[in-house]
């Protein structure tokens, strides 16, 4: 067993950020249980309740983000953005001070930045992890002043140091396999799915989709054109399932058999059940997700997000286009061409087959494993 570390964690502002940093700190903690960690984040943001729920202690941080729509909530809270970021730096130092930390990672969000900022200049030996194929502005500011850079795309010598560069790939839950037949049916008994069928699994992310939420909607109004043989299981998310529970019991009504091609949730506890079921799955290219995909050897279109900075659902989606692993419809177009097209690749199963075994050699399923090793080797 190798030594136990302090260790401090800091990121997040989205599911992207905080749950590789969560599956980094269990597989610290997995290498030893007296491995001690510190999260740090943003005061209010989302992993001020993730991390605790995973198991781990968090301070926040007043630090907040530039906000790039023009109103005047925005305009007042850029103008506090330089205030807040002394004083996070001031209050991560003095709890690197405290906590003692032998290696400090960041996992990209403004928030790693004032706990990076201080930990660099206190000579602590750092890490980042870049978890997209476009690297984020934080991880691209502070890469010339860690030691280490974790990434889980080719090229990205683009933005850091090469090196410091360190091809690990994103962490991600353990029960994301390369799918099996007796995974697909336990998946097709767990979804209410036919075995007779092909499935469509239709999910725009944790949250939902209002978009892929729009498609489905209108092709259901369409009378499911394309459909024979086929079910889709959808994920709508929370948010939106109340609209899609009165829209639905209005179809059923028209659509007796509706009920039984199309199975919806606000939430999909089971992922690694839902993407075995699916014969083709659309989604979007949130660095997770296309790791996830990728370690399931599952054959899917890309609808990536415009909503994210810098366009990094499609930089993501794009790493795997260009190599046959993932097919890709632009946001724009997903009212014409997102079921569609999952509905044309459904009657191609060599197509199929090629892109699983494509999205396959994409896969770095150890990727966590591989950053604790880099984490023991700074210490």
């Amino acid at each position: 067993m190798k030594e136990p570390l302090r260790v401090i964690i800091s990121g997040g502002g989205t599911g992207g950020h905080i749950f590789p940093a969560v599956s980094i700190a269990n597989k610290l903690k997995d290498i030893n249980p007296q491995t001690e960690i510190l999260f740090v984040g943003a005061k209010g943001k989302m992993e001020m309740e993730k991390v605790p729920a995973a198991g781990y202690k968090i301070v926040g941080l007043p630090i907040t983000g530039l906000q790039r729509q023009l109103n005047m909530k925005n305009i007042l809270n850029d103008l506090s953005v330089p205030f807040r970021v002394l004083s996070s730096i001031s209050q991560a130092r003095r709890l690197i001070k405290k906590f003692k930390p032998q290696v400090a990672i960041g996992v990209g969000g403004y928030a790693s930045a004032p706990l990076l900022m201080a930990a660099t200049r206190m000579g602590i030996p750092s890490l980042i992890q870049e978890q997209n194929s476009f690297a984020g502005l934080t991880n691209k500011k502070l890469g010339s002043k860690v030691q280490s850079i974790c990434v889980a795309y080719e090229g990205m010598e683009r933005f850091f140091p090469k090196d410091k560069i360190v091809m690990t790939g994103n962490p991600i839950r353990s029960v994301f396999v390369p799918c099996t037949p007796e995974m697909k049916a336990e998946g097709e008994r767990e979804y209410g799915l036919d075995p007779a069928k092909k499935h469509i699994f239709i999910v725009g992310g944790s949250l939902g989709s209002a978009k892929f939420n729009a498609c489905v909607r209108q092709w259901i109004k369409d009378g499911c054109p394309g459909s024979e043989g086929v079910d889709v299981l959808w994920q709508c998310g929370k948010f939106y399932k109340p609209d899609v529970d009165i829209f639905m019991e209005d179809e059923n009504m028209r659509n007796p058999e509706l009920s039984a091609k199309v199975k919806y949730s606000d939430f999909i506890g089971r992922m690694d059940l839902a993407y075995a079921a699916a014969d083709v799955i659309i989604s979007r290219s949130g660095a997770s997700s296309v790791s996830e995909l990728c370690a399931a050897h599952k054959a899917v279109i890309f609808v990536p997000s415009p909503n994210v900075a810098e366009d990094h659902q499609t930089h993501n989606a794009m790493a795997l286009v260009r190599k046959d692993a993932a097919m890709i419809v632009k946001d724009a177009e997903a009212m014409e061409k997102m079921i569609p097209t999952a509905l044309e690749l459904l009657k191609d199963p060599d197509k199929i087959k090629s892109l699983e075994e494509n999205a396959g050699k994409m896969a770095l399923p150890d990727a966590a494993e591989r950053i604790a090793e880099e984490v023991y080797k700074l210490v």
